[in-house]
């Protein structure tokens, strides 16, 4: 769909999907800076997985990002 010349319209589930992305990795983010523990059935889930999770999920959105901007 356009809107003008220079710009075309993200489709929704594209939109929803980078905003998704862009949550988890602020989240793991938010995890990292504050400390927060995160506890699975006795079992404390290592500060590297939200380094991981980080990096995977802010490089999906930002990927996603990008090639929606691709006209």
């Amino acid at each position: 769909m356009r809107l003008c010349r220079n710009y075309i319209m993200v489709k929704p589930f594209t939109t929803i999907a980078i905003f998704i992305f862009s949550l988890v990795a602020f989240l793991h983010l938010l995890r990292l800076l504050l400390g927060w523990k995160v506890v699975i059935e006795e079992a404390e889930i290592s500060m590297w997985a939200s380094v991981v999770g980080c990096i995977v999920a802010g490089g999906l959105a930002f990927m996603l990002w990008r090639e929606s901007r691709k006209g």
